[in-house]
Order: structure tokens, then sequence, then C-alpha cells
């Protein structure tokens, strides 16, 4: 039987407390005003004093209004009916298509026993050279996207969803301008990725508390279909929205603040999401990559400072590029020895020699005289950047290699690169040589 209770002890912004007992964290509940039933959902447990956020905002909620506790924390439908769909942060459906009540689960379980993980060892390919051959993308991986205010991180989970080669994009949005969300929503319409991709859309405008959702919806989801033998990538934006909705809470809360006023468990927070990135041993996989903007482009800043002690590397978006050397993926080892043989020697020449082309870059902004390497290697470094830095290129992996191989050649001698010669032998552009 669902308790009902018909006093309210206290109402604090959208936060109300009651005296209740026999109630769990994180449970739900509807409270009756003025306005109508709105959802909350405990946020705090203190003996029998129970703080709930109320989703749509405390107002028409009066002391005499009546809470109704469901005896379950948030749920969400596990169906293949959810494949194209768009919903809010607790599940609504955004798209005014029909509610899903089917196979409910709930959300924000516990992470994969790590007896029923693999060593990660399947490429994810995206069609981005800066990913793909520099920093491969590898199932079960877990990464975040470090950016500041202005890049475009949205662009770049956007080209992803669209042209990743798993079976589902579950697509997390937390703290979104509306336009985001258009964007987004249109952008894999268009492109005929909407139809594989799952939507949990928080925007701006909506409850501070379904932002805390997002990710636990989406993962909630990803599992399912992950257990289910489907590749599935989860793209989350933007996790320091998620960490300031914590600051937000804990502040109602009045919690003990830590680092910058974020709550103390920030890290046991982002780490109980990151840790859902899973590759089943007869199942399928979960890969996330979450976009996290930087204040003051501060990696010191606490969000991003916590989370690069929980992922397996970051992309670094600087001046609308993947920035090589602020990149960085793992896991690419696992993976980039089995795509061709001249992957890596590919990789580890062409940063090398881009080093070298910043090298001469100063060189020649302090006013050195530049020997003729240096006048070869800026024009390799103009090269690189447009050919392999540009997010607006989209070819694959085999491409990608071969045009690497011709950039080199058209601006060194097959002995100036430093390579192994039947590598040279077997890959060097014929005419160019």
């Amino acid at each position: 039987m669902r308790k009902l209770y018909h006093r309210i002890r206290q109402i604090q912004g959208n936060v109300i407390t009651v005296e209740a007992d026999g109630i769990a964290y994180g449970e739900l509940a509807e409270v009756h005003g003025t306005r109508g039933a709105s959802l909350a959902q405990v946020i705090r447990l203190s003996g029998s004093r129970v703080s709930l956020q109320v989703f749509a905002g405390s107002r028409g909620i009066s002391t005499r209004s009546e809470v109704r506790f469901l005896g379950h924390a948030m749920r969400v439908a596990a169906t293949d009916q959810l494949r194209g769909r768009v919903f809010t942060g607790n599940g609504t459906p955004r798209d005014r298509g029909p509610v899903l009540k089917d196979n409910l689960i709930a959300i924000g379980g516990p992470s994969v026993n790590p007896a029923n993980r693999i060593i990660p060892r399947n490429m994810i390919r995206t069609g981005i050279p800066m990913i793909d051959v520099f920093n491969s993308l590898v199932e079960s991986q877990k990464l975040p996207i470090f950016s500041v205010a202005g890049e475009p991180y949205n662009e770049l989970l956007a080209r992803i969803a669209m042209q990743a080669e798993v079976d589902l994009i579950v697509l997390g949005g937390m703290g979104l301008k509306y336009d985001d969300y258009l964007f987004f929503r249109n952008t894999l319409e268009e492109h005929g990725a909407l139809s594989r991709s799952i939507l949990f859309i928080h925007t701006a405008s909506d409850p501070i508390v379904e932002c805390l959702l997002v990710p636990d919806m989406s993962l909630a989801v990803a599992e399912h279909f992950a257990v289910a033998g489907e590749r599935v990538l989860v793209l989350l934006s933007d996790m320091t929205n998620f960490c300031d909705a914590l600051k937000e809470i804990a502040i109602t809360m009045e919690q003990i603040p830590s680092n910058r006023g974020y709550p103390g468990d920030l890290y046991s927070q982002l780490a109980a999401r990151y840790e859902k990135a899973v590759d089943f041993e007869t199942a399928g996989s979960i890969t996330i990559l979450a976009a996290t903007t930087m204040p003051g482009d501060d990696v010191t800043h606490p969000v991003p400072d916590n989370t690069g002690y929980i992922t397996e590397g970051q992309f670094y978006l600087v001046g609308g590029r993947i920035e090589p050397f602020g990149s960085l993926s793992r896991l690419k080892q696992q993976v980039n020895s089995d795509t061709r043989a001249d992957h890596r020697a590919v990789m580890d020449t062409m940063i090398r020699l881009y080093a070298e082309y910043r090298e001469s870059i100063e060189k020649q902004s302090m006013g050195f005289r530049m020997s003729a390497w240096d006048e070869k290697l800026l024009g390799y470094g103009g090269l690189f950047e447009e050919r392999m830095m540009d997010l607006g290129v989209n070819i694959p992996l085999e491409e990608a290699l071969d045009l690497g191989w011709r950039t080199l050649a058209e601006c060194f001698e097959p002995g100036e690169v430093g390579m192994k010669s039947n590598l040279v032998a077997q890959f060097w552009p014929k005419k160019a040589s």
C-alpha cells in the first residue's frame, strides 16, 4: 500500500520536508497541490525527516498538501519502442509520442561485476582521423571530451553519433540550450541516425533534479540493450552541468561544501556513472563519451580533475580541433596493432613530426633563422592540420592512413621520416618517391 502523508513540515525552494518512516533514498512521491499532482524524489534522509525535490517546483504546494510515496525509485521502460524516441530527464516523452510503461527497470543500479567483463579489444570507427588514427576509440572505453564553452563539442558528439559503427546511440543531454537540443534531434533525423538513437534531454529551463537523472536513465537503457548483445555508445553532454546540479542540490540541503562548493562525494558520483562502461564476455558493450566543459579552461577545476582519475584518457578540443598533445586514448594500443600493419608507425611518425613543426613555429615567431628542414616542417604542419585535424574531414581509417603517407611523401624524402624500411617499401606512394 502506498504511504500517504497530509502535512509538510518545511518548504525550502523546491525542496519539501515531511516526517515519514520506512522511506528509501531516491524513492518517488506524488505531491498534490493546488496545481495538481507533481512528481518528487527523495534526496535526503535524516532520521524520520524526509526531504524531497519537487520536479516541477513547489509553486502551488502548501504545508497542507498531500504527499503519497510510490514505493519505488525512478524507473524507465526497457523496450525496443525506445528507439527513435526523445524523452525528458524523468522519462516523459518530449516528442509527443506515447508513454511507455512496459518492462520498467530501475535506474542508478550498481556497475557490472568485474567477473563478467572482458579486456577491451574492439575498435569503434568514427570516420574522424584524429580519433581513428591517433586516439582510437575502443569498445567499453570511458572518455571525456575536455573543452571550454564555445568549442564545437556538441557538433563533435553529433558527428560521432551519425558515423560511429555501433548498434545503438543513447544521447543524454544535461542543461542544454533549446537550440542545442534541436540541433541534436534535427541532425540525427536528417542523416538517418535517429532511428538507432534514444535521446534523454534535460534543457536549462527544466527542473534541476531531472538533470541528475539523465545519466542514470541513459546508462540503465544502455545496459539493457548491451546485455541483449548490442554495441551501445552513450554520449553525454555536459557533465559539468550535471556536477553543477549536484552542487545546487547539496547547497539547498546545507551540506558542507568541498572544493569550490562541490559536494564531497563528487568523485564517487562521477565514478558511479563512468564505471558503467563495460564489454560483456557473452553479450554487447557500453562505451561512454562525455563532454566536460572546463570553466576558464582550467583542467584543475574539480570536475575535469576528478574525471581524469576515473576515465581512460580524454579528447581535448582547442580551436575547433582535437588537440593531438592534450588528447589521449589509453586503450588505443589494444586495437591499433590489429587494424593495418602501418597504423602505429603512421600515428607515431606524424605526431612526432607535428611536434617538430610546432617547435619550428616557435623559432619562426622568435626571429631565428629557418633551415631547410624547418621549411619542410612548416609545409607539413599546414597539411597535417588541414587533412587530419580539421573536424570536417570524414574518411575511413584506411583512407586516412593512405592520406597520411601521401602527406609525408609530399613534404619529405623516405629516409627523412625515420620509419622502418619494409613499411616504406610497402606503403610509400610510388609516384611521389
